[in-house]
């Protein structure tokens, strides 16, 4: 059996070449400054998700899904230039963020032609019309809720009362209905029925919420060399992760933290939060919604590709450790 490191693999090197191949000699600004991001890499885990999720529903259809597996890609991928506006980050996979290279006009055009072609991607697939049609309608309301999410994300900067509740709102909207998306076209447009199509959206929800509760974990216990990112960033932005609701609730005030850290402050800070239980609280919630991903599945076939579902959950999770 195939393991998820070397599927994970393939399936790059696979979106990778069909990217080059629509997208590697683009000319002009705009259409550069889309592709920019797109060629400097990245896991490809949603279309991974929509190749599997096919698969796990009609074994062997994905591969006239793949250019709707390169539309989830062309989604998360405009989502991230704009988001890379509002943040004011410099640096994306490795590379000068779009808006750097560029300007934050030419920014915000390259990711509304991502989200367009995102739409087109999915129609070139081989699959029945109607199936197509559930489909395109499922990724125009993932879009709207992505940017819901996004919005609540900022207008938590500015409270002080966000809950639990709250907070598993933002995240399910603004990363967990793509990894939702991308597991129900995949099974959509191979045919899935509607309850089949539903316990994919669930377990794609799942999961990418506990995806996003992780990476919350990551920015704070992982170096820099492992997360990409300066460490304890999310704190010293006063960001409202699932670490910051939970420490507020038992009394931890990390206020003091909202500037440059030492090394021996974040190890500081991290030994409070473990003494409190935190960080055990917060890993207990992502491997519960994994937990809740894995089992939507049970009312799918078994199979290679529902076990490789399954420990992508479970890798989602394990990353960072």
């Amino acid at each position: 059996m195939t393991t998820l490191e070397d599927y994970l693999e393939k399936n790059a090197e696979r979106i990778d070449k069909v990217i080059h191949r629509y997208f590697g000699d683009v000319h002009g600004d705009l259409f550069r400054a889309s592709a920019h991001l797109l060629l400097a890499g990245g896991k490809r885990l949603r279309p991974a998700v929509v190749i599997l999720a096919a698969d796990a529903v009609k074994k062997g259809s994905s591969d006239d899904l793949i250019p709707a597996a390169l539309a989830l890609e062309l989604t998360h991928n405009f989502t991230l230039i704009h988001d890379d506006i509002m943040d004011g980050d410099v640096v994306r996979r490795g590379v000068p963020t779009v808006h750097k290279v560029w300007n934050e006009p030419m920014a915000i055009l390259a990711g509304d032609v991502l989200y367009a072609k995102a739409f087109e991607f999915i129609c070139l697939s081989e699959a029945e019309n109607p199936a197509k049609i559930r489909a395109v309608k499922m990724l125009a309301r993932t879009c709207t809720e992505i940017c819901e999410g996004q919005s609540m994300d900022m207008a938590f900067g500015t409270r002080d009362d966000v809950s639990d509740l709250d907070y598993l709102e933002m995240v399910s909207k603004k990363t967990g209905v793509l990894y939702g998306a991308s597991a129900a076209i995949g099974g959509i447009l191979a045919g899935a029925n509607p309850v089949q199509a539903d316990a994919l959206y669930q377990f794609g929800v799942n999961s990418g919420v506990a995806f996003q509760i992780q990476d919350d974990l990551i920015d704070l216990l992982a170096s820099t060399e492992k997360s990409g990112k300066d460490r304890a960033s999310d704190i010293r932005e006063g960001k409202q992760t699932l670490i910051a609701i939970k420490a507020r609730e038992k009394g931890l005030d990390l206020a003091q933290y909202r500037r440059e850290l030492s090394a021996a402050e974040i190890d500081d800070l991290i030994a409070r939060l473990e003494g409190a239980g935190i960080i055990e609280e917060v890993r207990a919630t992502a491997v519960e919604r994994a937990t809740v991903a894995k089992q939507a599945l049970s009312i799918l076939p078994d199979s290679e590709e529902k076990q490789l579902l399954v420990e992508i959950a479970d890798y989602f999770i394990a990353r960072g450790n």
